[in-house]
């Protein structure tokens, strides 16, 4: 295991990495054990309101560089979707460079767990992209720093369905704000990814009566989607000159970028997909200037860290949804002090957030 620091220039130490999303980073722990494959990232972004908190992602990344990119990024969100949410917890997130098809085994999250317990509470891990509540059972085994686990261990259960509710409540804020009234039915939605959250997400939209079209890199994912709920399948990977009114990303990061913005033709952007903008401060911009709304990612998407921190704070599934109903609410408030500021939605969504975190010091 090796353990670094981030500059205060937002540098990793010798001076490799400059990007914004690195800055201010605490501890970052490179995990690798030869006998397992594990080889896995910690990232802990901030401290400040409690503990890291922040699901392990498991995906086949090119390079280390890469998953080094994904796990600061998605840490330092983290931190912001906890302060928004009003959680006392900090951002951590984690990453394993592995096939979750292929190459899992318990063998591996197990020793996983081990690297997990050495950090002695800094960070808490769940379920992210590739991870099962299996997964989190065999973490379980070696620590007691995880969250996610099966309800008939004593925890909050898989996260993924209360994610996907926090961003239909998103989605359907973003409606009012946008047309007037929330109603989704007859919206054409493009959701972009179905894994568990994306197909949760299917099926609340499906029972509104949105007009529903899916986007997936596994055909037989979608061959089970199409014949399950009989909605139509966006085949190939130019899906921004398709006909939708809703984007909803539910797969990885930075599917928003420039290039992709001079394609859209929709109205609203909300999806449950961390870092959505590649670039975060000018993407949105460009949003804007097409007249395309975009509900920030860290605030609809934290209905999993709400129903997972409900393993600290002691409250049962119902207060979870109940908590994760106040989106809605959220996410309209966001709009309107970003419009009363002159600002974009996530450079609001931040300011709040980074002001609880700096009340808290």
């Amino acid at each position: 295991m090796k353990d670094f620091n981030i500059t205060d220039q937002g540098e990793v130490a010798g001076g490799i990495f400059t990007h914004v999303s690195f800055k201010n980073h605490e501890q970052v722990v490179f995990c690798n054990d030869q006998e397992t494959g594990l080889k896995a990232i910690i990232g802990i972004h901030n401290t400040t309101l409690g503990p890291a908190l922040g699901g392990t992602r498991m995906w086949n990344y090119s390079n280390e560089a890469e998953a080094l990119n994904d796990v600061l990024r998605l840490s330092r969100g983290m931190t912001f979707k906890a302060s928004i949410s009003g959680l006392n917890l900090g951002g951590g997130k984690a990453v394993i460079m592995a096939d979750s098809r292929k190459d899992k085994t318990d063998a591996m999250m197990q020793k996983f767990g081990e690297f997990v317990n050495s950090l002695s509470g800094r960070y808490i891990t769940a379920e992210d992209v590739g991870i099962t509540t299996h997964d989190m059972e065999m973490v379980k085994m070696k620590t007691n720093h995880v969250s996610g686990i099966p309800e008939s261990m004593g925890g909050s259960g898989d996260p993924s369905p209360v994610t996907a509710y926090g961003v239909y409540m998103g989605m359907k804020a973003a409606a009012k704000y946008k047309y007037g009234n929330d109603n989704l039915a007859g919206r054409k939605v493009l959701v972009q990814g179905i894994g568990h959250v994306g197909e949760t997400l299917v099926h609340h939209l499906c029972q509104e009566g949105a007009q529903v079209i899916i986007n997936d890199i596994h055909q037989d994912r979608i061959n089970e989607m199409v014949t399950k709920y009989g909605i139509k399948a966006h085949i190939g990977s130019d899906i921004f000159n398709a006909d939708f009114d809703i984007y909803a990303p539910c797969a990885l990061g930075a599917t928003v970028n420039a290039e992709s913005i001079a394609r859209m033709n929709c109205d609203i952007i909300a999806g449950a997909a961390n870092n959505q903008l590649a670039e975060e401060w000018s993407d949105e911009i460009l949003l804007a200037k097409k007249g395309i709304l975009y509900a920030p990612d860290f605030v609809i998407n934290a209905g999993g860290l709400i129903n997972v921190y409900s393993e600290i704070a002691k409250y049962d599934r119902s207060e979870s949804l109940r908590r994760t109903e106040e989106i809605y609410n959220t996410t309209l408030d966001i709009f309107r002090h970003a419009e009363i500021e002159g600002i974009t939605n996530h450079a609001a969504a931040v300011k709040i957030a980074q002001a609880r975190i700096d009340n808290a010091k």
